[in-house]
Parts: structure tokens; C-alpha cells; sequence
């Protein structure tokens, strides 16, 4: 029997898609380290020109290794034909064809078939191979037409996956004895039931399943946080955490990233979570084309104003097939890392003083260990390290009280 791994780049959908496909695995033997495998799966992502080159270089040692290699994933869009073509992969498809995956692997034949970008998953995926946490994925796609981003073009329109599946997964992985729940999408705020139902609602009813203890939540936009969602900030399975995509904060540079967010309406939401005792992330792009000193000096100062805890930062990338890699007036590079390593540098001062004041009463699912050293995180999806001789590794641990570090919080039980 082959044997078989499954490299997954990118967000959290993809570690769902990733999940589809060993669940349909019948005639080969998946394995944990890539270094014992005879083929290969990569589901790849293409958000950024630089997680192409990644996947890239990925290729190119795994076949000096002279593994058979199938590409899947958002790259498998922009970049299979291509690697096809020069790589002589065994397949390249789309996520579409992933419950095909056992017979695409079974094929003597070569495969190149990027499927379709309406398919909607209806896979009930029970088994999460090493993992703390269950990843659901509640919808697929999205429908924002950012100027900056391609995954619309290779995810496609927003559209959900039935709320019968989401809930009946859920329950059946509940039951092997999982408790937290990260819910995953391209734009899971645009989450809509067959009845129209919202996100709050599919909320709702995933937390009347017996042996939900929490619930995480990925990228929201800020018009998704309506009076709806308000209403369930206060129950105790909701993670204290939120991560809302703000992308940038000057109003001329939104509107040439033809976001819909404005930082008159994101500030005051953020202000009204943060009283609300949540911890609060969101993504910023540096460097994007357009970005003057004035426009900059803005941006900046309006950071200093929000209550952050959590940053995705990262200098803008060019993306072949988006608007703005059309765009003149680029941003040299020495600015551009000086720009990123400011806004670093804030949130992680912001960070640092948030943890100071959450150190007590921290409720921390264990993921790992290293040498009797546990890693988890708790309700604020704050990292802690735990010391301890006991065996945590997939449990609950309540902490009374943790140290506050610059990197990481600590706590001895």
C-alpha cells in the first residue's frame, strides 16, 4: 500500500478541504511526516505572489526527493497549468473533484482538471488527524470585489454549505470528543441558511450541541457584526476573541482598495467590542500601491487609536489578475518594511498591555507539548506555555493566574 501526505498551505479552509480529503482515503496509507511518503497531495494557496513561490520551491524538493506530486488548492487556479506543464505533476484539480481524491490516486493516468467554482461541500468530515481543535467550514467563496485580492477568482461567489451538514458534523464530532469548534470560510459573516438565517443564529444553534465548550470564529468583516451578532456576545461559549478584517485605515486608501469599511464606523465598533471585554485582530496591508507618506501618517495614527490585541500585517504583493497590480505609484521596498515593522512593533505593545490586565481565570485547550512544557490558548487567543508534570496534552486547563510576557504568557499547575 502507497503511502500518502497531505501538505496544506494557506488559512483554515484549507486545513478543512485538507480533512475531506484523507476522510475519503480508502486505498493508500496516509502518513504525518512527508519524509515517509511515496506520494504527495498539496493543497496550495495563491493569496499572495509569495505563496505561490513557496508552493514552487515545495514542488521542486519534493521531487528531488522523487515524490509523485498532485496539486489541489487555491494555487491549483492560478498556477496549475503552468506547474503542469513544467513540473510533470501526476494530477493538478480543483477543490471540486477533492471526494475523488482515492480514484485520482488510483489513476495511471495524468490528470489536469480545475473543476468548478460553484460546487457547494456537503461532506461531513468526522475525523480531524492530530488536532486539538475541529475545523468547520460553513461557507465557501466570496463576493467583496477587494482590489487587491484574487481569491474570489479562484474560490468564486459566496455561497453556504447546508446548516443540516455544519450542525450534524458537528455532533458527530462532539461525541469522538472534541469541544472547540473553529468555524472557517472564505467570508463566513456572509453565511446564510436555506431560511435566510444568519451567522448569529447558525451560532446559536451549534451551542445547544451537547459538548460544545467554545467557539472560534474566522475573518469577519465589520458590517457583519449587526445587532443580531451583538446579542450573543455575552454567552460563554463565544471566544473572546475577534478577528475583523479592517485591511487598512486611511479613507482614501480603503476606497482605492475598494473596501466597504470606513474607520469612522470601524473605530467606534471596535471601541464597543473592547468594552465588551473582547480582544480584538484584524489584517492590515502595508505598501499597498497608492499609499503617499500622507496617507500613511493617517493610517498610522489611526492604529494608535484602536483597542488591537492581534495583527495579521504583511507588505502588499502584487497579484497577477487583480486591480491592483495594475496600479502605478508602488512603494519602494525600504519603506515599505519600515512601515510593517511599525505596525508590528504597535500591536505588540497593544498586545503586551492587554495581557497584563487578562492573566486570571483563563480557560486553555492544551495542543502540544515539548518537553514538559504545554502550549494552548485561552479564551482571548492569547499563547501561554504551561508548566506542569501532569499529562494536559488535549485537555481543559483553567488557570488562576498566568505572567504576562513580551511573546508569551506562562503558568505553572
Amino acid at each position: 500500500m502507497k503511502r500518502v501526505y497531505f501538505k496544506t498551505f494557506g488559512c483554515r479552509t484549507n486545513l478543512f478541504d485538507s480533512a475531506v480529503m484523507m476522510s475519503k482515503i480508502r486505498d493508500f496509507e496516509i502518513v504525518e511526516q512527508e519524509s515517509e511518503a511515496d506520494i504527495i497531495v498539496i493543497n496550495s494557496c495563491t493569496v499572495t505572489s509569495g505563496a505561490d513561490s513557496t508552493t514552487r520551491s515545495y514542488i521542486n524538493a519534493q521531487q528531488r526527493a522523487n515524490k509523485e506530486i498532485l496539486l489541489t488548492g487555491c494555487g491549483a487556479q492560478t498556477e496549475g497549468k503552468k506547474l503542469f506543464e513544467s513540473r510533470d505533476l501526476k494530477a493538478v484539480f480543483g477543490l471540486s473533484h477533492k471526494k475523488e481524491i482515492n480514484s485520482i490516486l488510483k489513476s495511471s493516468e495524468r490528470m489536469f482538471d480545475l473543476g468548478d467554482l460553484e460546487f457547494i461541500d456537503d461532506s461531513i468530515v468526522s475525523e480531524f488527524r492530530g488536532k486539538s481543535r475541529a475545523f468547520i467550514k460553513i461557507q465557501e467563496g466570496c463576493s467583496f470585489e477587494c482590489s487587491y485580492c484574487i481569491i474570489p477568482h479562484v474560490r468564486g461567489a459566496a455561497r453556504s454549505i447546508d446548516e443540516k451538514i455544519i450542525l450534524e458534523q458537528i455532533k458527530i464530532l462532539s461525541a469522538q470528543g472534541f469541544s472547540e469548534f473553529v468555524l472557517t470560510g472564505t467570508n463566513i459573516g456572509s453565511f446564510r441558511g436555506s431560511d435566510g438565517s444568519s451567522i448569529a443564529k447558525l451560532l446559536k444553534s451549534i451551542s445547544a450541541i451537547s459538548g460544545v465548550k467554545r467557539v472560534r470564529l474566522g475573518s469577519l468583516e465589520p458590517s457583519q457584526i449587526d445587532d443580531e451578532f451583538r446579542e450573543i456576545l455575552s454567552e460563554s461559549w463565544l471566544e473572546r476573541h475577534l478577528h475583523i478584517a479592517l485591511q487598512h485605515t486611511s479613507k482614501q486608501m480603503l476606497h482605492i482598495m475598494k473596501r466597504r469599511n470606513k474607520f469612522s464606523s470601524d473605530i467606534e465598533l471596535f471601541e464597543q467590542l473592547s468594552e465588551a471585554g473582547f480582544a480584538l485582530g484584524t489584517d492590515f496591508i502595508v505598501a499597498h500601491p497608492g499609499e503617499s507618506e500622507a496617507i500613511w501618517s493617517e493610517a498610522y495614527e489611526n492604529l494608535t487609536k484602536l483597542p488591537l490585541t492581534h495583527i495579521h500585517a504583511f507588505t502588499y504583493s502584487a497579484k497577477s489578475g487583480t486591480l491592483s497590480a495594475k496600479m502605478a505609484q508602488k512603494i519602494d521596498g525600504k519603506s515599505a518594511k519600515k512601515r510593517l515593522a511599525q505596525v508590528v512593533d504597535l500591536v505588540a505593545k497593544k498586545s503586551l498591555s492587554f495581557r497584563q490586565k487578562h492573566t486570571t481565570n483563563l480557560d486553555i485547550l492544551v495542543e502540544s507539548s515539548k518537553n514538559g512544557v504545554y502550549l494552548g490558548y485561552d479564551q482571548y487567543f492569547n499563547k501561554i506555555e504551561i508548566q506542569s508534570s501532569k499529562e494536559l496534552k488535549g485537555s481543559w486547563v483553567h488557570i488562576d493566574s498566568a505572567t504576562a510576557k513580551k511573546e508569551i504568557n506562562h503558568a505553572t499547575i
